[in-house]
């Protein structure tokens, strides 16, 4: 009886602590999961003010109001003028400027307010995204919440913001001296990073909010990349986009699909070498732009094709149709603002449409890497 009472006490200990022990793992990846939710949704927040500085950034753009403010004060500059002689102050300094100088002469103060405001605005957006990344940032990590491997993810991201912060007085700068217009190419690095800091920070948030699958079908697998690919493809559209508007070569040809009557149009490689036409020659750079943009177009639905032969389950199907249906949006919208001679609405809402394009490839690709 002892023994057989000491055999049941002993199962009974052993059962307890394998108990207590699968609680102690349940309750640490319930943990681990929720830290993992709460970066995730943090990360998403960020990526909407990322989205929405991109937009405003090409509103100011378009608006021509990037050169409006002619000084950098990183830390300083979170306010406006607040008296009547601050005002002038700041418009007596823009007065001194080539781009008041050679295009704005004779603008009153209220002119030179309602420029100001759309670059003021984006600065103290792009801070603002800085503050609200920084303090959950270090909260996190002071709370051990970020696990090892994404730490070096979130610091990166981190950096490459601040980064941002200083290529966008570098592209200001540009046209602050002879010429009073920025770098075309400054304005496409500008626009290249923001959307790399967005797209990295999305696909961070996405992994966190739903982890991958280890193991896929071929086809799936097959599709994964060609979406990969894809977003690589719009991302070189995108900084194309970003030429166009760096020249404002979307004011030179506005049909379509024929640039003014030509398929090939005159003056296409006119300039010497012949890569300089790649960047600084109007006619080629929005020649570039809309057949990258066609092309890519193209090889969406051609890929979206492929996804409906495949038996995905209805979710990751579902952000394939959306893939499709954010293409068809983009390019009505890229004709729209070509044939309308790039009305401000519409062309940000065309700038608008390739974030929202480049989401969702990046989404229906994540989808497919769930799938397995």
């Amino acid at each position: 009886m002892g023994t057989s009472y000491k055999g049941s006490r002993d199962f009974v200990v052993v059962k307890d602590m394998n108990s207590t022990e699968h609680i102690l793992k349940s309750t640490s990846l319930t943990s681990a999961r929720s830290n993992q939710r709460q970066i995730a949704f943090w990360l998403l927040l960020i990526c909407a003010m990322v989205f929405a500085m991109v937009v405003l950034g090409g509103v100011t753009r378009l608006t021509h109001s990037g050169l409006s403010m002619t000084d950098w004060k990183p830390i300083t500059g979170w306010l406006p003028p607040l008296t009547d002689a601050a005002w002038m102050a700041e418009f007596e300094r823009y007065k001194t400027f080539p781009e008041y100088l050679k295009v704005n002469q004779g603008m009153d103060l209220a002119g030179f307010k309602s420029i100001f405001w759309f670059e003021f605005s984006h600065r103290v957006l792009g801070r603002t995204v800085g503050i609200v990344y920084l303090l959950p940032f270090l909260f996190f990590l002071f709370r051990g919440k970020v696990e090892q491997g994404l730490a070096p993810k979130l610091w990166i991201m981190f950096i490459l913001g601040g980064l941002q912060g200083g290529l966008g007085w570098w592209m200001v700068a540009s046209g602050l001296v002879d010429h009073p217009d920025v770098s075309q190419y400054r304005l496409t690095a500008h626009l290249g990073l923001a959307v790399l800091i967005y797209a990295y920070g999305l696909w961070i948030a996405m992994g966190l909010l739903v982890p991958a699958s280890t193991h896929h079908r071929e086809r799936v697998e097959k599709l994964y990349k060609t979406a990969i690919m894809l977003a690589a493809a719009i991302f070189i559209v995108m900084l194309s986009g970003g030429l166009v508007a760096g020249l404002d070569a979307g004011f030179a040809y506005n049909t379509f699909p024929t640039m003014n009557g030509q398929w090939i149009p005159d003056g296409l490689l006119s300039m010497s070498p012949w890569y300089v036409n790649l960047g600084e020659n109007t006619t080629t750079v929005q020649f570039n732009h809309r057949w990258l943009a066609t092309l890519t177009g193209v090889a969406v639905i051609a890929y979206w094709v492929r996804t409906i032969s495949i038996d995905l389950s209805p979710g990751v199907q579902g952000m394939q149709h959306l893939l499709l249906l954010a293409v068809l949006g983009q390019i009505t919208l890229g004709v729209l603002t070509l044939v309308y001679v790039v009305p401000v609405p519409i062309a940000a809402a065309h700038q608008a449409g390739a974030m929202v394009l480049l989401s969702a490839v990046l989404a229906a690709a994540h989808a497919l890497k769930v799938e397995s």
